[in-house]
């Protein structure tokens, strides 16, 4: 079995995935469970250990006996290497981490590759996996990241935003005559309550900015782009928009998993 981790700036997924899956698998294909964490930075490797093993021990899987492989990204160094130095210790196997060096199979067109989000790497990976490109990838999460994949395979590069999360709380914090907002579809695009004006301009104003970056990126790759939305609230973003296609949940999870399997062996 293997262990996929998904550490971002506020949340931690973890999936639990069969070892061996198909080669054409689907993102979820094999996915025997998942989690969504807190990511907290100053866990021990320690506590981590006792975390992961008490989340496999409620599907009955045993980390030391059953595990054979973990696959990680993370924007957070601190927690990256915790987990790292957990492996390490607990179990019989180096982890593979998507940092530079690391047999992603994609090529990366940044100027500077070694600046790339491991987490955009995963997804770049499995979009192009699932739905071969050119494609945009719009994941939704402390930022809003876009990352745009060619008809060949490579990462182009695409564009970071702030978040809806983190741009709703800025908003409401520097507000002082602005309550705590639930992040719902208001009634009408028109607000009739400070709520609801409020709902309507974070929604649909992001769901503006979607619309708008893919109308871009398609300018310049001169032609239809498959696009693709994850992250915690593609759900709701996704049924508003009018180019998002596809909302893969596990997408990160299934690029960790690809990029676990091109190592098998590798030096790490």
């Amino acid at each position: 079995m293997l262990l996929a981790l998904d550490i971002g700036n506020t949340q931690t997924v973890v999936g639990l995935y069969e070892a061996e899956r198909a080669e054409d698998c689907r993102a979820d294909d094999g996915l025997i469970e998942h989690w969504r964490l807190s990511t907290v930075r100053e866990r021990t490797p320690d506590e981590v250990a006792v975390l992961l093993r008490s989340l496999l021990d409620s599907v009955d899987v045993d980390m030391e006996g059953e595990l054979t492989g973990v696959a990680v990204c993370s924007g957070v160094p601190q927690i990256r290497e915790s987990v790292r130095m957990m492996v390490q210790r607990y179990l019989d196997f180096d982890p593979v981490v998507i940092e530079p060096g690391i047999r992603s199979g994609i090529p990366i067109l940044y100027d500077n590759p070694r600046e790339v989000g491991a987490d955009r790497i995963a997804n770049a990976v499995a979009a192009h996996h699932l739905y071969g490109g050119p494609a945009v990838i719009v994941d939704f999460g402390t930022t809003n990241n876009f990352d745009v994949v060619s008809a060949d395979g490579e990462f182009l590069g695409g564009a970071i935003g702030p978040g809806i999360e983190v741009s709703l709380e800025a908003m409401v914090g520097r507000a002082a005559a602005l309550g705590p907002v639930a992040l719902t579809e208001p009634r009408s695009v028109i607000g009739k309550t400070t709520m609801e004006s409020i709902q309507s301009g974070v929604i649909y104003g992001f769901v503006a900015q979607i619309d708008g970056m893919v109308a871009r990126f398609s300018a310049v790759l001169d032609g239809q782009v498959c696009v693709i939305a994850t992250g915690g609230l593609a759900h709701l973003i996704a049924p508003l928009s009018e180019t998002i296609q596809l909302v893969e949940p596990y997408l990160t999870l299934h690029g960790l998993w690809l990029v676990h399997q091109r190592n098998q062996g590798a030096k790490r």
